[in-house]
């Protein structure tokens, strides 16, 4: 069975950073691109980032553009999510989830099939 479990959320000054980390198991990782979403409460879930198989591509929300970094391990079947100049309004559940296919790093949720639980982040002012 698939598994994600992702670690590393907290509470946070604005201004500051965390690392995420997505563990998974039970399936190959390198042979699927991996995505970040995250769902704020009363919002919709939105994409935050995402890599391919390789980690030689990457895509972003334009809202976190520059200040988040997507990377993977694949000898460790790990995606981690670096934020940094945290701002008040990332605060959400962040959970990383399976793409479909091994190259599509795209921002639609219908492209991927398997999710974590979420770990929350919290940003003060």
């Amino acid at each position: 069975q698939v598994q994600l479990a992702e670690s590393g959320g907290g509470l946070v000054q604005a201004g500051g950073s965390l690392r995420l980390s997505c563990a998974a198991s039970s399936f190959t990782f390198s042979r699927y691109a991996m995505g970040w979403f995250r769902q704020a409460p009363g919002k919709e879930r939105e994409f935050v980032a995402a890599i391919n198989w390789s980690g030689s591509s990457t895509n972003y929300a334009d809202s976190v553009k520059g200040r988040f970094t997507i990377s993977r391990d694949n000898t460790k079947n790990t995606v981690y999510l670096q934020m940094n100049s945290l701002k008040p309004e990332d605060t959400a559940v962040y959970s990383c989830a399976r793409g479909r296919l091994s190259g599509s790093i795209s921002y639609d949720d219908r492209l991927y099939d398997y999710w974590g639980q979420g770990t929350q982040v919290t940003v003060s002012s």
